[in-house]
């Protein structure tokens, strides 16, 4: 017996064809990524390109400049502990070396996601340690354009997302992505953060009033890469657009596996600044 001519699997192959498009037309659509899923896998990508530092410490320059453009310069010490739980917030704690009438000051931080973050401050001059209200993490930090709520980690769990577009940002192309605070007292109604698409970091974020209007921008630039992966900015200003005034932190090299833990981070350790 012969077998069949290919003329002959035409009629077949139609009627296959014809079968595998009408049943097609009865399958759900393939759901599209939504503006709000994409903005999440974008500030994620981000957020994880980051882990696994362990800790690290590094010695800063703080400059506040006002409208005029007069300075003032501090020089501080951070460290920070990471919480590899992803439903739990890093831990820092900020130490400042000088001028002499902040000599000795410290934040330390604990991050939380939905609830509000841990802070306490430690004031030389009264010698005694102050918790920070859950209700007035929007006030300047020891006279700069940075909140106490922007020295916490910015966890991916703490907002909301929706992806706006791709922007150039410098020799770089940007992700655009809307966060909304979930953490019902944040001094902010919404923020924008440009995300390179090269390295995942953040290169600029602005920051909207409890009115909605434009307060601040941060720029993050100068960043290097160190062993085992990690980025980081060495200058970060922030200007906010309603005082004219501006604050620039200039970072040195940060150093990893310190060796520190919890007990490094906790009231007891901020007490013994004392």
């Amino acid at each position: 017996m012969k077998p069949p001519s290919p003329a002959a699997d035409r009629p077949a192959a139609a009627v296959l064809a014809i079968a595998v498009l009408a049943a097609a037309a009865f399958l759900p659509p393939l759901a599209a990524e939504t503006p709000e899923e994409k903005g999440y896998a974008v500030a994620a990508r981000a957020e994880r390109s980051d882990r696994g530092f362990g800790s690290s410490e590094v010695s800063l320059e703080m400059v506040l400049r006002n409208r005029a453009g007069k300075e003032a310069r501090r020089s501080l010490t951070i460290r920070t502990l990471e919480v590899p739980d992803e439903d739990a917030g890093d831990v820092s704690l900020v130490v400042f070396n000088s001028p002499p009438d902040v000599a000795g000051t410290g934040l330390l931080s604990h991050a939380k996601i939905l609830e509000p973050d841990d802070q306490w401050l430690y004031l030389p001059a009264l010698k005694r340690v102050k918790r920070i209200s859950s209700v007035n993490k929007s006030g300047p930090f020891v006279g700069s354009e940075f909140a106490f709520e922007d020295f916490t980690a910015s966890e991916l769990g703490k907002f909301t997302y929706r992806y706006l577009g791709e922007e150039p940002c410098g020799e770089l192309r940007c992700d655009v992505v809307e966060r909304l605070p979930r953490y019902q007292h944040s001094g902010y109604s919404r923020q924008r953060a440009w995300i390179d698409r090269e390295v995942y970091q953040v290169r600029k974020v602005e920051f909207y009033d409890r009115k909605g209007a434009l307060l601040k921008t941060l720029t993050l630039d100068d960043y290097r890469r160190y062993d085992g992966g990690f980025w980081r900015p060495h200058r970060l200003s922030m200007t906010n657009h309603v005082s004219g005034k501006s604050t620039e932190l200039l970072y040195g090299d940060y150093a990893f596996d310190r060796g520190l833990g919890p007990a490094d981070f906790s009231r007891a350790a901020l007490e013994r600044l004392r």
